[in-house]
This record gives structure tokens, C-alpha cells and sequence, in this order.
């Protein structure tokens, strides 16, 4: 197998999956290997070549480790930290050697540390899962990857690099929702930029232009020889897989111009062996998400046992962890509604996966739920920006409007069963023009809501003066509820009722008198005041009454 450079790497991957701080050696520096870097594991003395993921070591703090991965003669050290066009010039494609000076201090020592050692300083974004990062780096580099991945997929990217070697063009492997499972990464072979795109979303992107030619391929029976679409994008050559009649995927191949005389049996050969491979690798697949789901489906009850499911999903004890709900507007008892969910699920799912790896999602009740860990202090704001991309594309692929609720943090995963009530609540409460909301933006409307229902509950907690004036109104064609809600949401200052129910303040100051002569309510004592709002505010429904 032929050895990579760090600039093919970059011209592989790029941004925003890789971002260049510093190379002192060139980009011609070759990678042989991905490692993961262990705290609690003896460093290896000689690693030549070898790419070290600093697992759990940020980029402003990644001093040391550079001195330790340069005196064992590695290639790079990659840190999970911020980069990129704020701070630098690009990201190689053999345009220079060097970027930013980084962020802060800590992150300007290593990059300095770093230069002076010879070893080349990279990031990834402060989302990427490592597993991830470690699949997408060592197929690119020509490794198996790594356990997380799979025995079937680590066979999938030798087929997709067998494949390429063949025909004679950069291959990948496509599952029929065109998501990217393997990508072959021979040195030399032309990747347009739709491909490059195409590998670091794990996701074709969508046109109706990619529609049509996916609707030519799937109904041929051999390979096809498809234009380009744009002036950026190389001609393709491709092929269904199928098995029993059955479409599992399809293999599609960068034609620049150069194929192989024999590419299309090649490629037909190769279908072949990617049908057992699609078969295998679904089958294992779905036997994991199953087991997963369910793991998480007894979690959000409170059935499962939580060291034991935090362990089964990769969460070390004490990780701080949210619920996220995502439902369809409108698509309860609807003929398709069951179809819509699972489609549902298999979007959010494939959202979460590309954020966070292996992921737990599952879908309860026309709800699918999902499990996201909270890594910092700014995880809030990214998982509501998830939420909102996901709401975004589920939407526009489902043409059915979609809500998503946030629940709490919570401390560990004993208590997901919290966040989970947390983020139905928020679906609860979520107003006409809200598709978005964490509990933290709703807690009001959802802390009313509960007291509406408990308030329900119990006859002594719902009797009292508020059904005789919602009754005297409903008779007398008067005002009198509305105006006593206005006057106490003001604290009973007259002034400002009067503006919220844009009458005179004589006005407002009749009704209430009326409302106490009329009535018998006592408005001299603040808990009968407090009592009489409450109800009105809740179960009258009268939340509102002074917008």
C-alpha cells in the first residue's frame, strides 16, 4: 500500500474536518498510521509516520504531548480545538506549510512547540467524535479502521480502494439514501469537490439534478456513464447493488477521462462483492441500533440500569446528558404517519451520528427521542442549532412541518428520565410560530402547564370565586375576568391594567368595583388575589388575556 502525504490528506479531507496549524516539515511529510492517544497507556517509544489524535487534550494545552509525539518520531499530533480562516491563510491543497498562529497563549506555545520539533499541528472541530475522526483519518490513509467502525465497514473501504485500483478512479459506497459508507483513497486519482463535500457530510448533496441520475442508475441492470452536473464536477461512472431483487446501494466512480479499458466489468465485479458486504454490514448494523434503541427506550422510562447503560453507549460515569424530542406536526393517525416517523428517526439519527458517532435515538409513541451528551458549557447552543438543522432538513424532506424540545441537562444518566419529561413538555408548549425551544426558553408556559394539570386534579384546588366571574361574564356579556387578570398581572397598579386593556382607567377601576359588589371577591387579601390569578391564568385558560 502507497504512503500518504499530509498535503493528500488535506486535499482528502480539508475543511472544516482538518485544519492546518502548523508544518514545519512540509506537506510532503508521508502518514502511515492513526493512533489514539491513551493517558493511561505506556506512549510507544517509535511510531514513524504515525498520526496521534490527541484524545482529551486541547490544542492550547498540547505542549508536552508534542515533545513526547515528535521524540517518537511521528508525523502530526491532531487536538480538538478552534482554527481555521479566523486565524490563518487556507488549508494547504499545497498552498503553504503554516496556519494561524491559533487562540490564545496555551494554543500559540504548542503551535511554536510544534514548529520547532518538526511536527506538523492539526485540529478538529469541537463537535467531531474521536471514533469518528479516527474512521474518517485512517481511511483516508489507507488503514483499516478502527473497531468503532466495524469489521464489515473496515472490508467496505478495501473494497471501495480494490474497486478504485481496478477501474482506475476514486470510488465510493453508497447505501440507497445516498449516505456515504466507504471512499477509497489511492494517491493520484482525481476527487472533484462535489465528492470531496460528498465524504466529509457522509452525504451526497441533494438537486434535482443528483435525482434524476439516481433515477437513471437504479433503473439500469449494469453500469452507466453519467455526465457532469457542474463545471466543478467530473463525469461519473456507476452501479446499482443489488441482492435478490432487492437495491442495497451503489458504487460510483470519478471518470476523468482515464478508466481502465475494462472498467465497467470492473465495476459490475465489484457490485457483486458489495452486495454480500451491504447485506453483512446492515445486518450487524441494525442489530446495533436495535440493541441501542431499546437500551435508550428503557432509559427514558427508568427501567434500565444506568451504569450499566452509560458503559453499553460509550458515556463515562458522570457525563452530563440532555434529551432531545423530535416530532411531526400534525401527522398523529395520518395513513403515512408511521412511515413519516421512522423517516423521522432515520434523519435525526443520521444527523446525530455525523455530530457524535454511534449514537442512541429511538422512536416512542410517534416521538424520536435522542440522547446527546454535554461536553462543556457552550454544548447548549450547539445541540439547539442541531435540533434547528435537523427541524430545517427533516422538514424539507418530509414536507411536514417539525418541532423539536430540548430537555434540561442532566447531572448523569440516572436522571434521563427527567430530561426526557423535560423535552415533552417543551413539544407542549411550543407556539404556532416556534419549531425550536429548550426548556430553559418555555420553563414558564411549561411550569403553567403542569399546574394546570395538577390544579385539575383535585376538586378543592378548582373550586373558588374564579368559575362564578368566568360564569357572571359568560351570562352578563361583562369583562369582569379579563380585567381582574390585566389588574394583577400588572400588581394591581390601575395605570398600566388600564394600557393593557386599552380602556380608561376609570373603566378599569368600574369593572373591578363592579366585579367585588357584584360578586362578593375579596381583593384586600394578596392570597386570595394570588389564588384568584392563578386560576384564571390556568385553568380558565386566560394566559393571553392582556397580550
Amino acid at each position: 500500500m502507497d504512503t500518504r502525504t499530509l498535503g493528500e490528506l488535506l486535499d482528502t479531507l480539508g475543511e472544516p474536518a482538518l485544519r492546518l496549524l502548523a508544518a514545519p516539515s512540509g506537506l510532503t511529510s508521508p502518514v502511515t498510521e492513526v493512533l489514539l492517544y491513551d493517558a493511561h497507556a505506556p506512549f510507544p517509544d517509535r511510531a514513524p509516520g504515525a498520526l496521534l489524535l490527541a484524545v482529551g487534550v486541547r490544542a492550547d494545552a498540547a505542549g508536552a504531548l508534542v515533545d513526547e509525539a515528535a521524540a517518537a518520531r511521528m508525523a502530526g499530533l491532531v487536538v480538538r480545538g478552534e482554527g481555521g480562516p479566523s486565524s490563518g491563510q487556507g488549508l494547504g491543497h499545497g498552498q503553504g506549510q503554516e496556519l494561524a498562529s491559533g487562540r490564545g497563549q496555551g494554543l500559540a506555545d504548542a503551535v511554536a512547540r510544534a514548529r520547532e520539533r518538526g511536527l506538523a499541528l492539526l485540529t478538529v472541530d469541537e463537535d467531531a467524535a474521536w471514533h469518528h475522526v479516527h474512521l474518517l483519518l485512517a481511511g483516508a490513509v489507507g488503514a483499516r479502521p478502527s473497531p468503532a467502525g466495524g469489521a464489515a465497514l473496515g472490508d467496505l473501504f478495501s473494497l471501495a480502494g480494490a474497486v478504485a485500483t481496478a477501474v482506475g478512479g476514486a470510488t465510493v459506497i453508497e447505501d440507497p439514501r445516498q449516505r456515504i459508507l466507504a471512499h477509497s483513497t489511492i494517491p493520484g486519482q482525481p476527487v472533484d469537490e462535489p465528492r470531496r463535500q460528498g465524504i466529509l457530510g457522509r452525504q451526497v448533496p441533494g438537486s434535482p439534478e443528483n435525482t434524476e441520475q439516481y433515477r437513471v442508475l437504479f433503473a439500469s441492470q449494469g453500469p452507466v456513464r453519467l455526465p457532469a452536473l457542474s463545471a466543478e464536477e467530473l463525469p461519473r461512472l456507476a452501479v446499482a447493488v443489488r441482492a435478490g431483487g432487492e437495491t442495497l446501494g451503489s458504487l460510483w466512480v470519478v471518470d476523468d477521462g482515464t478508466l481502465a479499458p475494462d472498467a465497467e466489468e470492473a465495476l459490475a465485479q465489484g457490485a457483486s462483492t458489495a452486495a454480500l458486504l451491504l447485506l453483512r454490514a446492515r445486518a450487524a448494523q441494525e442489530l446495533s441500533r436495535h440493541m441501542t434503541g431499546d437500551l435508550l427506550r428503557r432509559l427514558l422510562d427508568g427501567t434500565a440500569e444506568p451504569a450499566t447503560a452509560a458503559e453499553r453507549l460509550g458515556l463515562a460515569p458522570g457525563t452530563p446528558v440532555r434529551v432531545a424530542a423530535f416530532a411531526l406536526e400534525g401527522a398523529a393517525g395520518a395513513p403515512d404517519g408511521e412511515q413519516a416517523a421512522l423517516r423521522l428517526l432515520d434523519l435525526v439519527r443520521l444527523q446525530c451520528e455525523a455530530r457524535y458517532g454511534r449514537h442512541a435515538c429511538v422512536l416512542v409513541d410517534g416521538v424520536v427521542y435522542a440522547l446527546l451528551p454535554v461536553a462543556d458549557g457552550r454544548a447548549g447552543e450547539r445541540q439547539r442549532r442541531l435540533a434547528e438543522d435537523i427541524v430545517r432538513r427533516a422538514g424539507q424532506a418530509l414536507r411536514v412541518p417539525v418541532r423539536a424540545g430540548l430537555g434540561d441537562v442532566v447531572p448523569e444518566v440516572a436522571e434521563v428520565r427527567g430530561s426526557r419529561e423535560d423535552a415533552d413538555l417543551v413539544l407542549r408548549v411550543l407556539g404556532p410560530d416556534e419549531s425550536v425551544a429548550a426548556m430553559a426558553e418555555v420553563r414558564a408556559r411549561a411550569v403553567l402547564l403542569r399546574l394546570t394539570e395538577l390544579l385539575g386534579e383535585r376538586r378543592e384546588l378548582t373550586a373558588g370565586a374564579w368559575r362564578d366571574i368566568v360564569a357572571y361574564d359568560a351570562g352578563h356579556g361583562t369583562d369582569y375576568a379579563r380585567t381582574l387578570v390585566c389588574w394583577l398581572d400588572a400588581g394591581c397598579d390601575m395605570a398600566r391594567a388600564a394600557r393593557l386593556l386599552a380602556v380608561h382607567p376609570n373603566t378599569c377601576r368600574y369593572r373591578l368595583r363592579q366585579a367585588r359588589a357584584q360578586l362578593g371577591i375579596d381583593l384586600d387579601d394578596p392570597d386570595e388575589r394570588l389564588v384568584l390569578w392563578l386560576q384564571l391564568r390556568t385553568l380558565a385558560g386566560l394566559r393571553s388575556a392582556c397580550a
